[in-house]
């Protein structure tokens, strides 16, 4: 049976009704990816914070009322919660056997959902202990409070759970170490196929985007690669490679095709991700696919050129590929022209197969 979600976004009191819709509807896009389904929507808007629980005791309470009257199983906060915050949301929902997870839970459960690889479960597994781990240690230093207490046999109770709380760091340590030793097993091999093709003379062209803007279709079209296309969320993330043929200076080029990105993702969890990634830091040039129906189309394009910038990508040669025009008539086609002509685009349908003989000569001029 698929669970009932309340899906709960705190935004800032400038954020307007657009953004906001905006920023539901993508949660709410990962959560059909998951595979549960919202019976509440809920926003609050607040300058800052509250510091225990993120939304502020009034709220917890009006929504664990609502959670206990829907039969909900999770409530999900579009945020990304500290430890202090979550530990103290799970405690008042537990009792209600409902699950409270941040955003990047579901995300992390999504990739969970679509690994396939080994490297791709090792990096899941590692992006996964390096989110947990401090919620970890903080369910640890709740033990030692409540352990320190009272009076007569206080000091055994503390001292188990400060114990608790080494043992946990030193498992979560030890079994970050040997994901990272396997990681770069498999990247040297990754490495050692790159130098290899590099050798050969072989270019390589790198897809990048905003999650589900089109880049596997766009991989598809290209290189008649047999991938996986799917219209959700993190449908891909494993690199996949095919091999294009440039008839205009009657060549090959390699182009492959990897995770997609997504905004507030915090740095740690890109970095699990590094072995994947590997392939768009070491391309010659990058593809930056982008959906030109979308309404936060400014927002996601400057998501992923954040991304690029935290990989380091972000000085190579960009191509700007909007995607999906067939979705659209003439008129907005020659507006979105004019409103990104500075990025020297390329409008493209990856589905529909518009316009992939002008990508091809772009490309063969950037290599």
């Amino acid at each position: 049976m698929r669970p009932k979600v309340i899906l709960v976004d705190i935004i800032p009191p400038e954020t307007t009704p657009e953004e906001s819709l905006a920023r539901l509807n993508e949660l709410e896009s990962l959560l059909v990816t998951y595979g549960g389904f919202v019976i509440i929507r809920k926003i609050q808007k607040r300058q800052l914070p509250d510091y225990q629980t993120y939304i502020g005791k009034g709220k917890v309470q009006e929504i664990l009322d609502e959670a206990i009257e829907e039969k909900a199983n999770f409530v999900i906060i579009n945020n990304i919660l500290k430890p202090q915050q979550l530990y103290n949301l799970e405690r008042v929902f537990e009792k209600n056997e409902i699950q409270v997870w941040d955003r990047i839970d579901l995300i992390l459960k999504i990739f969970a959902k679509h690994a396939t690889t080994k490297e791709a479960k090792l990096q899941i597994e590692l992006a996964s202990l390096r989110h947990l781990g401090p919620r970890i240690f903080k369910m640890g230093m709740e033990l030692t409070r409540q352990g320190g207490g009272g009076s007569g046999g206080s000091g055994a109770r503390r001292g188990q759970g400060e114990t608790n709380i080494e043992i946990m760091k030193r498992h979560i340590a030890k079994r970050e170490q040997k994901i990272c030793s396997d990681l770069k097993k498999i990247e040297k091999n990754h490495e050692s196929q790159r130098n290899n093709r590099s050798n050969k003379g072989f270019k390589t062209a790198a897809i990048v985007g905003y999650t589900n803007a089109g880049k596997s279709s766009l991989l598809r079209t290209l290189t008649k690669k047999q991938v996986r296309v799917k219209d959700e969320l993190f449908a891909t993330l494993d690199s996949r490679i095919g091999k294009l043929y440039l008839p205009d200076i009657q060549s090959n080029c390699l182009v492959s095709d990897t995770i997609g990105f997504i905004r507030d993702l915090p740095p740690e969890l890109i970095h699990a991700f590094h072995s994947t990634l590997a392939e768009t830091i070491s391309a010659d040039l990058l593809l930056h696919v982008i959906d030109i129906n979308d309404f936060e189309i400014y927002v996601k394009i400057e998501t992923v050129n954040e991304v690029l910038k935290e990989i380091r990508c972000n000085n190579k040669k960009i191509i700007y590929v909007f995607n999906k025009i067939d979705l659209l008539d003439q008129e907005k086609i020659e507006e979105a022209k004019v409103a990104f002509k500075k990025l020297d685009p390329v409008f493209v349908s990856a589905e529909e197969k518009i316009n992939l003989d002008e990508l091809k000569s772009k490309i063969a001029q950037s290599l």
